[in-house]
């Protein structure tokens, strides 16, 4: 059986699987191009955190990493969250640890701990607010009664929020996401040299000096809007790759380029077709959070939601 016969037949095993387990599929951006193509709902972290919430399923498959699908779960305890592959972590998720975390906050007793959502349960349960990289500047401008906070993990995010909030002070956590890093300004400067008329599109978590010759900062939602209205023909696209099939499926009157082909996140790409049929057709592997760690995880998250969501610009105060 030749690969494309041998994916048609798993992309229909899953979709029969799913109707029979009343289960709705959430993709990350990240994600392998077949596995975008299943998707109920795609996005990036703060859209897929509110498509959680909606979700009108008994079953949640998240393909993803699993400080993902320990959000679904967090915000939806009476369904079945299912992380297709357990493997599926986040290395910057764990450079940040709730011993070393309760230290820095007795270092700093005045100071709200913001949580970027790449963390654990344990994590944000340890936090006031969680972020995502779409909301994290207006997540910090809406701690009206703090002037220093604690950011955690990922410093390049931190530093980006520090830029665009100056009165506050940022406490930096030494996190980093490894796929972000891995691209140089040289890269990036050597590619706009080829395609001088192409706009560069940056995500937060690369380096400083990448951002400083980026035409526009963004989420992997922010780029999708920001390509869509752009009259420009062609971009540099700084982030995980997996980006660029979904930008290239919903522009394919528009070019994208990615500066280095080490932008791949291995552990995004460890969801295949095969596991997400295993995933439901044997009801694993289900992630679930109880507890204080849930009770106090899910309030940190809903803070975060109220002010991204409905109650969008809403302030936060004394949490």
């Amino acid at each position: 059986m030749d690969d494309i016969k041998y994916r048609d037949n798993l992309k229909k095993k899953v979709l029969k699987l799913k109707k029979e387990r009343d289960a709705v599929i959430i993709v990350h951006n990240y994600q392998r191009d077949e596995i975008q193509d299943i998707a109920d709902i795609s996005g990036d972290s703060l859209a897929l955190s509110q498509a959680a919430v909606r979700a009108d399923a008994k079953v949640i498959v998240f393909c993803g990493v699993d400080f993902m699908a320990e959000s679904a779960s967090i915000l939806n305890p009476d369904k079945i969250v299912l992380l297709p592959v357990k493997e599926a972590g986040c290395p910057m998720a764990d450079m940040v640890t709730v011993e070393r975390l309760r230290e820095k906050k007795k270092e700093y007793p005045n100071a709200a701990t913001v949580c970027y959502v790449n963390s654990s349960a344990e994590i944000k349960a340890e936090s006031d607010i969680c972020c995502t990289s779409s909301n994290a500047i207006s997540i910090v401008e809406s701690l009206k009664d703090y002037k220093e906070i604690i950011f955690i993990p990922d410093k390049n995010l931190g530093r980006y929020v520090q830029a665009n909030v100056p009165d506050k002070k940022i406490i930096l956590w030494e996190g980093f996401c490894p796929t972000h890093i891995r691209v140089s300004k040289e890269e990036i400067l050597r590619i706009k040299a080829e395609h001088p008329e192409a706009v560069i599109l940056s995500h937060p978590e690369c380096n400083p000096d990448v951002l400083l010759v980026s035409d526009h900062i963004c989420s992997t939602a922010g780029m999708f809007k920001f390509v869509k209205a752009s009259k420009a023909k062609s971009f540099i696209i700084a982030t995980e790759s997996g980006m660029l099939y979904g930008l290239k499926k919903a522009n394919p009157d528009k070019i994208f380029y990615v500066p280095t082909e080490r932008l791949v996140c291995p552990t995004m790409k460890l969801t295949t077709l095969g596991w997400v049929a295993h995933a439901l057709e044997n009801m694993e592997h289900q992630i679930k959070i109880t507890g204080d760690v849930k009770e106090k995880s899910y309030k940190s998250l809903m803070r975060m939601l109220s002010v991204s969501g409905e109650a969008s610009g809403a302030a936060i105060s004394g949490v």
